[in-house]
């Protein structure tokens, strides 16, 4: 919804030639090898996309998708209620309602951040040598002194990585930014300090179809246990750390040598604009992408 950056920031215009940060990702994606791309919707706000992302079915496969607020749920054979929601289920619940679109193995990103080609390059490979039938999975983790905005606090998923470059654990943590004292989230009481160069999520994962039964079965727990809470989220690190601890999955955590991006807050915007004005100065990306 954007409401911290004041409006769809997925659809506002990033590149000289009006281009979004989606566009440079799926532009990423094509060179890396994708050969489709599905959008996942609110059913409310599908139309100022559509008209934005037309153009782009001249170079990619396009799908869409929604995701129901108010889906059927059941356990065990038996319906679930829970309390009427008035936003979406989160995350992980997202990339599950995508499930009938998806054959493939795929990967997962936020419409609304940059994550440079060399992400796509590194997931494509990966995924590339998978076999779409396994819990082998994987995540682009970015250094956090990467991932912060100079204008406000952050959410990032914090990543525990083994001495064999995969995850341990996936923690989320709210309220981070950069102090005199060093990088810190903020808990109930305390700061706590975050060591500079810590791997975190910025949602850039890669899945193969044997996610979807997983993400099923989880979710129908998740409703039974907090329906009542029409806050509640079921979030993609939530899904994973469950199938790691579990030792049903294994997610490798991949590196990429170009710097995340992103507009969590109206200010941050410049910042990113600059950038890609300079990657259109160093030859990586056309002055108009789809010309």
């Amino acid at each position: 919804m954007g409401n911290r950056y004041g409006g769809l920031k997925q659809i506002d215009p990033m590149g000289p030639s009006g281009e979004t940060l989606m566009e440079y990702g799926i532009y990423d994606a094509i060179k890396a090898g994708f050969e489709k791309a599905v959008f996942l919707f609110r059913d409310n706000i599908v139309s100022a996309f559509e008209s934005s992302y037309h153009k782009l079915s001249d170079h990619i496969e396009i799908e869409y998708a929604f995701q129901d607020i108010n889906p059927e749920v059941s356990l065990d054979g038996k319906q679930i209620s829970y309390a009427n929601r008035e936003k979406p289920w989160g995350t992980a619940h997202a990339i599950l309602s995508a499930a009938q679109a998806i054959n493939d193995p795929f990967a997962v990103i936020n419409a609304d951040d940059f994550y440079g080609p060399s992400a796509y390059q590194a997931m494509g490979e990966y995924l590339r040598t998978t076999n779409s039938q396994q819990q082998q999975y994987a995540i682009v983790g970015y250094p956090i002194e990467d991932t912060l905005s100079p204008h406000g606090s952050v959410s990032r998923a914090v990543l525990e990585v083994n001495g064999s470059q995969e995850l341990n654990k996936v923690v989320e943590r709210t309220k981070i930014e950069a102090t005199d004292e060093g990088i810190q989230y903020f808990n109930e009481s305390d700061a706590v300090i975050i060591p500079a160069g810590t791997l975190v999520s910025t949602n850039f994962w890669g899945f193969t179809p044997a996610i979807f039964d997983e993400l099923s079965s989880q979710f129908s727990e998740f409703v039974a246990a907090n329906g009542a809470n029409p806050k509640a989220e079921f979030f993609i690190p939530f899904a994973v750390n469950n199938l790691v601890e579990s030792k049903t999955a294994t997610v490798k955590v991949l590196t990429c040598r170009d710097q995340w991006m992103g507009v969590t807050y109206k200010d941050d915007k410049q910042q990113v604009t600059n950038k890609i004005q300079s990657y259109i100065s160093q030859g990586t990306y056309p002055e108009n992408l789809w010309k």
